[in-house]
């Protein structure tokens, strides 16, 4: 059963796949089957488990569109109660070492 919280995840989730695909055209096509298999909450563990960043990630990157990965969404405080603090400084870290402004969120 989902939770309040893993509900409006899931959405903010789809959201930023759609100002991915709007804003930076970028179509995360991966991203968006992450989605409808696993759900929000799911899929932000995978690809921040992952060893390497993803394509997406890459592509969003390129277009200075950080603001739109999963690890910039994971680091506003309503989302903090899903994950644990290990998970919240990976993705300060990811975003560091891209030089994404962490003042701005």
């Amino acid at each position: 059963m989902t939770t309040d919280i893993e509900h409006r995840f899931d959405l903010a989730m789809m959201a930023i796949y759609h100002s991915a695909r709007n804003e930076a055209k970028y179509t995360a096509t991966r991203f968006l089957q992450m989605l409808h298999e696993h759900r929000g909450l799911e899929t932000a563990r995978i690809l921040l488990h992952s060893p390497t960043v993803s394509d997406g990630y890459t592509a969003l990157w390129e277009r200075r569109r950080l603001d739109l990965t999963v690890e910039a969404l994971i680091l506003q405080p309503q989302w903090h109660d899903l994950f644990t603090d290990s998970e919240i400084d990976i993705a300060r870290k990811r975003l560091k070492d891209y030089d994404y402004d962490l003042l701005a969120e």
